[in-house]
């Protein structure tokens, strides 16, 4: 099986040596996402649901470049600065997720690229 590199502009560029995502077979393996916009490189400012938005809108970008959707995403790592903003998280993340949730881990980092406040990675499949 060949991997390919899945690369778009309407998410953050890489800030380091990886790709956004890559695909092997019919899965999409996505780098962790944080609030970065697309247009400006600039972080999110304000709370964690800004942020939240910010990355999913992200994600969601870099499926659609591989082929797939949010319907599709099978697995979820949610990274958080701070365990007590999980709450706000979840209430953007069920927008994102409404039917079938992907699984998901969810766990507090010391520390996040850039002092971000979230950042979370994903597998989907495609088509």
């Amino acid at each position: 099986m060949e991997k390919f590199v899945i690369s778009t502009n309407t998410a953050p560029a890489a800030i380091g040596p990886y790709s956004q995502a890559i695909k092997i077979g019919n899965l999409i393996f996505l780098s962790g996402q944080i609030p970065i916009v697309p247009a400006t490189g600039e972080i999110v400012q304000g709370d964690i649901k800004l942020q939240t938005r910010q990355v999913l809108e992200n994600l969601k970008h870099i499926l659609e470049a591989g082929g797939s959707s949010l319907d599709r995403v099978i697995k979820t790592t949610v990274f958080m600065k701070d365990l007590n903003d999980y709450g706000a998280i979840n209430d953007i993340y069920k927008e994102f997720f409404q039917h079938k949730p992907p699984a998901r881990a969810a766990v507090q980092a010391a520390r996040l690229p850039k002092d971000v406040g979230v950042e979370i990675e994903a597998i989907a499949f495609s088509v």
